[in-house]
């Protein structure tokens, strides 16, 4: 993240992101698949690392491999062709996006960090600082509620961050810049998409 002054004066909080170019790797339909989308390959890959089953894939859109592939619905594929590239020039500064990641992965993790439980007293001679203190009943009903706060594994879960707002578009550079925080760590992958229900492509 990184700040941005807007035509108004105002500061923003924004992101940059690296969007695209993305290629069109398959286009499926409703006849053929049983619905309307687009896979989209981004980062490229070299071709002795990838499968044959890959590189057939691939073949059909030009030869290039990708590292990674994601599906995108559109209400009208008819309109995109194997091989077609994707650019930024489907959004525009004042857009409202979706963007969709997984979310920092911090591994099994306490309570305290976790779910944000209160630390114990450090006082009076007591060293329950950040247990969670009792977690069940004693003679009835003698067991653990289900969907009790426990320590375990907390974070790379899958986040959508809507309405964010497009503040600004660098083209050259394959750049662009949402007013406010997505999910995932520095140079993590994720999804755009227009900010609504259906028929949405990014």
């Amino acid at each position: 993240m990184t700040g941005f002054f807007a035509s108004d004066g105002r500061y923003l909080p924004v992101t940059v992101i690296q969007a695209g170019p993305c290629t069109v790797t398959q286009v499926k339909t409703r006849a053929n698949d049983g619905y309307n989308a687009l896979q989209l390959g981004f980062s490229e890959k070299k071709k002795h690392r990838l499968t044959r089953p890959l590189q057939g894939h691939f073949e059909k859109s030009g030869g290039t491999g990708f590292a990674r592939l994601r599906e995108f619905t559109v209400e009208n594929p008819d309109e995109y062709e194997p091989g077609q590239q994707l650019t930024l020039e489907m959004f525009a500064v004042g857009d409202k996006i979706n963007i969709v990641g997984n979310t920092k992965g911090r591994g099994f993790s306490g309570v305290t960090r976790r779910h944000g439980y209160h630390l114990g007293r450090k006082t009076h001679g007591s060293r329950n600082y950040r247990a969670p203190g009792a977690i069940g009943q004693s003679a009835w009903p003698s067991k653990v509620a289900k969907g009790k706060k426990m320590p375990g594994r907390y974070g790379n879960e899958r986040q959508t961050i809507r309405n964010l707002e497009v503040v600004d578009i660098r083209p050259e550079q394959n750049l662009i810049l949402v007013n406010g925080a997505v999910p995932g760590p520095v140079n993590a992958i994720v999804e755009i998409s227009r900010a609504k229900k259906s028929g949405s492509v990014g």
